[in-house]
């Protein structure tokens, strides 16, 4: 874990970096921390924050999400990485969705159960393969390179902790007197940005199903199942479609089923007919607890029904498999020869317990080098890093990944920055800022970068149950400018 960085009160100026040039986001972070130190901790600040947090869809069991004081700062630079790293990954994503669908040697590497081999392949009625995606990814700010995490598709989450918890800080002196130094700046508003993409794709679907039944009746659903989604964001998609004329509302895939309405076959639900379909559950969800409502979801997307915003197709590239799956001669042949560079250097080495070059278990011994994923899993349940488990463990889980095909993953070297949290307990140490390990999760929206999903934590793994802080997150310019990041209202 490498922390860098000249002291973070250190600071020399306002606005400029050491070397006299526009700062860097890490110097702008250290920065932060130093102006919230002269504000005694800005204690106002996090209250007044976690106050804001509690009044929108932020929330965690009824409380504010778990936030950190300290934002993600990137300046341009960082920026145009972010944005160039995501955008040739949704390409390397669409290229692999494509080859998935038409060929059956190429599913073959996926190794799919044969129910989600076969609801991976139902058409959408449009062109694009992941309408909707987030792509995980460690970033050095010291020397520029990213290795990426994970690629995620069905049910992506963190847009609202993240639009919430950037508007928290921003009502705080410490940013206040920040963006007195440094006035020029954006946050990115992904949800508005995924909104108008689901949108254009249900669009696109209307205008190749013109005279489909379901098209007299424009209602959408957010769709998953009520016991594992997050309400709160539901909730908070759910007005702003509302407040743009959607008539939306959320179903449980329990509750589907295609019957008659009006005289046509239409997807259902207890409210009535569904002419677009944000699907949430995650596929392999879908196919763990298959019902018949999860039939007729699919049965209905494969007749042209109702439009499925991701359709089930987003699947193969969301496994953990799919990290394996790149680095095959098959794959290499579909994609260009910058497109495979970009792989080697920027994909963890991957291979799939048991399969070739991981049978001899003896290779993972050094067992800080390694963590191990299902591969069909989400949300980092069932993730194991090796340094975080004595030997014994680490072998008994490496037996167990053999026993269900879980992938064995190179562990990609994590970025530590100071993070202030945003919630003080009794006793806690206003003035603290120990360093934590980040995590970009880049936001694609039809293909289009549109913002950052940031959060940190002090383990090996991020993630909901390992103490994660969810961030803010603001491109602050320099002096020469650039292009705007993505808005959700273009």
């Amino acid at each position: 874990m490498a922390v860098v960085s000249a002291g973070i009160d250190g600071m020399c100026g306002e606005g400029r970096s050491a070397s006299g040039g526009s700062m860097t986001g890490r110097e702008m972070e250290d920065e932060f921390v130093s102006i919230a130190r002269t504000l005694g901790g800005d204690e106002d600040g996090r209250r007044g924050g976690s106050a804001y947090l509690r009044q929108t869809h932020a929330l965690y069991h009824g409380g504010p999400s778990p936030w950190a004081f300290t934002p993600k700062i990137f300046d341009d630079r960082e920026a145009a990485v972010l944005r160039d790293a995501a955008e040739q990954m949704g390409r390397i994503m669409e290229a692999v969705t494509a080859r998935f669908v038409e060929d059956p040697h190429f599913r073959s590497l996926f190794a799919l159960p044969p129910y989600l081999d076969r609801i991976c392949q139902v058409p959408t009625g449009y062109s694009r393969m992941i309408p909707l995606a987030r792509v995980d990814v460690f970033l050095n700010e010291e020397t520029g390179d990213f290795q990426f995490c994970e690629l995620n598709t069905d049910g992506s989450a963190g847009m609202t902790n993240t639009v919430e918890i950037t508007r928290a800080i921003e009502r705080s002196a410490t940013w206040r007197e920040f963006t007195r130094r440094h006035p020029r700046y954006e946050a990115f508003d992904v949800t508005s940005a995924c909104l108008f993409a689901l949108l254009d794709t249900y669009a696109e679907w209307a205008r190749g199903h013109q005279g489909a039944p379901c098209l007299a009746y424009p209602s959408l659903a957010v769709v998953d199942y009520a016991d594992s989604v997050s309400a709160d964001e539901v909730d908070d998609f759910l007005g702003r479609m509302r407040d743009l004329g959607v008539d939306a509302r959320f179903s449980d895939v329990r509750d589907l089923r295609v019957g008659e309405w009006g005289g046509d076959e239409l997807l259902l639900d207890d409210e009535g007919p569904i002419a677009c379909v944000w699907r949430r559950a995650v596929t392999s969800e879908l196919a763990q607890r298959r019902c018949d409502g999860a039939d007729a979801l699919v049965d209905a997307t494969q007749r042209g029904l109702v439009c499925t915003v991701g359709g089930f197709r987003t699947w193969p590239c969301a496994t953990k498999t799919v990290f394996a799956v790149l680095r095959t001669p098959e794959c290499r042949a579909i994609l260009t020869p910058e497109q495979n560079e970009f792989v080697e250097r920027h994909v963890p080495l991957t291979l799939i317990l048991g399969g070739p070059g991981a049978t001899d278990l003896s290779r993972f011994s050094q067992r800080e080098r390694w963590i191990v994923k299902p591969s069909g899993g989400y949300n980092s349940v069932g993730v194991t890093a090796g340094m975080d488990v004595a030997a014994g463990e680490w072998e008994e889980r490496l037996r167990a990944g053999v026993r269900d095909h879980d992938v064995i993953q190179e562990y990609a070297p994590q970025y530590a920055t100071p993070a202030m949290a945003g919630i003080l307990d009794d006793g806690d140490d206003p003035m603290e800022a120990d360093p934590a390990n980040n995590m970009e999760g880049l936001y694609l929206f039809n293909g289009r970068f549109c913002g950052v999903y940031t959060r940190c934590g002090r383990n090996s793994t991020i993630g909901e149950f390992t103490g994660r802080l969810n961030m803010g997150a603001f491109v602050v310019h320099d002096d020469a400018g650039v292009a705007p990041v993505a808005r959700g209202d273009e």
